[in-house]
């Protein structure tokens, strides 16, 4: 078969390299050339045409001749030359179920699928080390591999995790779950649903919503959070949901078929479930272990915990995993003390994970430096100010745009101003790494320098470089001295 991608974009690109992975002769259009797309992006369309796939790049009027089927990016305009000419030639179109059935073809592993808002990498790498454990060769993909999951997965396909690996732990966030929208799911665990990436949506929560619904769907056994019930049971003819959820004095966990309960330097798993569509039967028990964490970890916890127990996971391998977490890049990672301030970096970005993330240093005497909040979706900017304003010291707010590749100080001044009237003194910053710098300023040993932001999980290197550099300069100019402690 004869395809043409048009569209070199996120979803162009997995699809154009899936097909070709699969034998068909496939070019990729786009008007804009190779020097044009980010160089990410175009180091991916480069090892794609070493694959065989034909690159048709800066080309506003591709030729369609010999062509069976179209793809076309979502963001396509109906506008283009692109578009009107498929029209004219009524050419046969893939569309996402299509391609779904594709990946669904190829990959006949199970799949234990996670989605929601936040939460969804952690959680993740909790199941993947929790099958691990249990002797399962794992093919894991989630963001911690590469942003854009979906490539991440066709990457696997074409390096033949299918054929290597027992078992697929899959991160599914809704750009994924967007291109594969019937993917097969043995075990789909549901996290929450919040308010986020709605500028993807036209501004509609109910459309991020009805994405977020594939999992319901097409899960095989569907594990939701007891804060996700209304919402299941109104949209949804599914009576078979299992849910799980944290002991907390303020959310009903009455209703749910695994609940987590933490003491100091444990956790609990309670679990009585029948007639497991897995296989498994009903399962009932109750174990403890130690675990080291605390905040959202909990809850990421016991819903990795419940997609384990539902497949036919053991205890033992759980609680082992669960003893052995120490978290991961970038939630709430430790980079060590610079000049006896101790430096965290954690990726919350939604309302609900920047509180519980601050929260957890409630007793102490924090610097904050954030993120241009922007990335490719827009955020409300006053509202991160208003709430983190009231959580710590001093707010370092940078206005340098990541995605956008420049400094937008009125993103970083929307923050402080909403800041105002708290307790955090504001403090504006151009770069990263001038922000790390002033943090040191502002901040004496003993202190906590927590980082928050969602940038730092598209390219955590560089980031990391830049608050360390950032950091050294400022220990150096304001206190004359640096010392690091691991």
């Amino acid at each position: 078969m004869n395809y043409k991608i048009i569209g070199g974009g996120n979803a162009g690109r997995p699809v154009a390299r899936l097909l070709n992975y699969l034998g068909h002769h496939v070019e990729v259009t786009d008007p804009k050339k190779l020097e044009d797309f980010h160089p990410d992006f175009k180091a991916r369309l480069l090892q794609m045409e070493k694959e065989g796939v034909i690159l048709d790049l800066g080309n506003p009027e591709p030729d369609f001749t010999d062509i069976d089927y179209v793809y076309m990016a979502p963001t396509l305009p109906k506008t283009s030359y692109a578009y009107k000419k498929v029209e004219e030639l009524n050419l046969k179109v893939i569309t996402n179920e299509m391609v779904s059935d594709i990946l669904n073809e190829a990959i006949t592993l199970d799949i234990i699928g996670i989605t929601g808002t936040m939460g969804k990498t952690t959680t993740t790498y909790i199941t993947t080390s929790i099958f691990e454990a249990a002797g399962y060769k794992v093919w894991s993909c989630s963001s911690l591999n590469q942003n854009l999951v979906s490539e991440v997965i066709v990457d696997g396909i074409v390096n033949g995790k299918n054929e290597e690996c027992d078992i697929c732990v899959f991160e599914l966030p809704h750009g994924t779950a967007g291109l594969f929208p019937k993917i097969n799911v043995k075990v789909g665990l549901f996290l929450n649903i919040h308010e986020d990436h709605l500028s993807e949506f036209g501004g509609s929560m109910e459309r991020y919503i009805q994405r977020k619904m594939f999992i319901v769907r097409n899960s095989e056994t569907l594990i939701a959070s007891n804060h996700l019930k209304d919402l299941i049971e109104e949209r949804s003819d599914r009576a078979d949901t299992l849910y799980y959820g944290w002991e907390n004095p303020e959310w009903d966990t009455s209703f749910c078929n695994f609940v987590g309960i933490g003491t100091k330097g444990n956790i609990e798993i309670k679990y009585d479930a029948d007639n497991l569509k897995t296989g498994v039967g009903s399962i009932h028990g109750d174990f403890k272990g130690p675990f080291q964490m605390k905040s959202y970890f909990y809850e990421n916890a016991t819903g990795a915990a419940a997609a384990a127990l539902a497949y036919g996971v053991d205890e033992k391998p759980i609680i082992e995993a669960l003893s052995k977490f120490k978290g991961l890049e970038v939630h709430m990672e430790n980079i060590g003390k610079y000049n006896g301030r101790e430096v965290i970096l954690d990726s919350a970005f939604l309302t609900e994970g920047m509180r519980l993330t601050m929260e957890y240093f409630k007793d102490d005497e924090v610097t904050l430096l954030l993120d241009n909040f922007d990335t490719t979706t827009e955020r409300d900017k006053k509202e991160v100010g208003e709430l983190c304003g009231d959580f710590v010291n001093v707010i370092v707010a940078t206005g340098f745009n990541e995605v956008r590749q420049r400094i937008e100080m009125d993103a970083a001044q929307e923050i402080l101003d909403g800041a105002k009237g708290k307790k955090a003194k504001g403090v504006l910053a151009g770069t990263m790494e001038e922000g790390a710098k002033l943090c040191i300023k502002y901040s004496k040993p003993g202190d906590i320098i927590l980082h928050i932001g969602p940038v730092i999980m598209h390219d955590r290197p560089r980031i990391v470089s830049s608050i360390k550099k950032g950091l050294k300069e400022g220990c150096l100019e304001y206190e004359g001295k640096f010392e690091y402690e691991e």
